[in-house]
């Protein structure tokens, strides 16, 4: 019952607040300073030892959801951490972080680092280890593991703002969750970072007009995109959120979704495409399957 209690809160404090905040699904902890480290993970693969562990020297977050105001600001939510016992498919224990002698968060937290937790199982014991995560595979990496965030006003731009604020996102490669303490504190430092100094690696691809798509009767063989609810560029790549899928856009596949806010003909496509690609030989076949691969993604919509 203490199980299906707290996991109906949760998911109750997360519906109520869908669209207001950006939740990532981690734990958090903060320094005396309220500097709060978002580490990410999915569930069974260890943020509630490692909320166990660090909370003993930093302030406890939560092990579950960390709550993020558009402004940096965090949402404590210490809830009772959820243990598993040691029979199979017994329920988790629900324990309370004073029971486990976590200490409590400071006041006015504001989010400093996002890291995403890779736990290595097996193997040669590994020290934990920080390295960068580039750009478009952290936002891959964090919209699955964040509650809501298609509801934000602009998911994915909010999301990259977020990840430029705190000087982008690391991955922490570890064995035991004991060792993580030290190897944490420069992450608590990157806040410092100006997003502008770094140079901003992304930019949005779709205008605020754009967000509604007005379909107009496609002619036979054209086609147009579909509606979306964000899209951002980051390098060569494009980034296409919908409703209910991130998909990632590479190599012709952004210049076709690009130029179909309208109904546009194949041959159109191939004018845009040779102006910024070239056409090699055999380009039929591949654009032909990148148009049906947009198609079947739900992306694209055929006359």
């Amino acid at each position: 019952m203490a199980e299906a209690v707290t996991s109906e809160v949760t998911v109750a404090a997360i519906l109520e607040r869908a669209g207001q905040l950006t939740m990532l699904h981690a734990c958090g902890v903060a320094d005396s300073n309220g500097a709060v480290i978002a580490l990410v993970a999915k569930s069974g693969t260890g943020k509630t030892t490692a909320s166990a562990q660090l909370a003993r020297t930093f302030g406890y977050i939560t092990d579950e959801t960390v709550a993020i105001r558009a402004d940096g600001t965090v949402f404590p939510y210490p809830k009772p951490l959820s243990v598993k016992q040691a029979t199979p498919g017994a329920a988790k224990l629900q324990v309370g972080p004073d029971e486990l002698g976590l200490r409590v968060a400071p006041d006015n937290p504001r989010i400093a680092a996002i890291a995403l937790l890779d736990r290595v199982a097996g193997g040669d014991y590994q020290l934990p280890a920080l390295e960068p995560v580039p750009l478009v595979e952290a936002v891959l990496a964090l919209i699955p593991d964040t509650s809501s965030q298609a509801a934000v006003v602009q998911p994915l731009q909010s999301l990259c703002r977020l990840i430029d604020s705190v000087g982008g996102v690391f991955r922490v490669s570890y064995s035991e969750a004991a060792d993580l303490k030290d190897s944490l504190a420069p992450l608590f430092l990157t806040e410092s970072l100006n997003p502008a100094e770094a140079g901003r690696e992304w930019s949005p691809a779709l205008a605020e007009s754009e967000a509604k798509t007005e379909f107009e009767p496609i002619p036979a063989g054209w086609l147009q995109r579909t509606e979306v609810v964000d899209a951002v560029e980051i390098g060569d790549d494009l980034l296409v959120l919908t409703a209910t899928e991130l998909t990632r856009l590479s190599g012709i596949g952004p210049i076709i979704w690009q130029s179909a806010q309208r109904p546009v003909s194949i041959e159109t496509l191939e004018g845009r495409i040779e102006a910024l690609h070239g056409l090699p030989d055999g380009y039929e076949t591949l654009l032909d399957a990148a148009v049906d691969g947009l198609v079947d993604q739900g992306l694209l919509l055929r006359g």
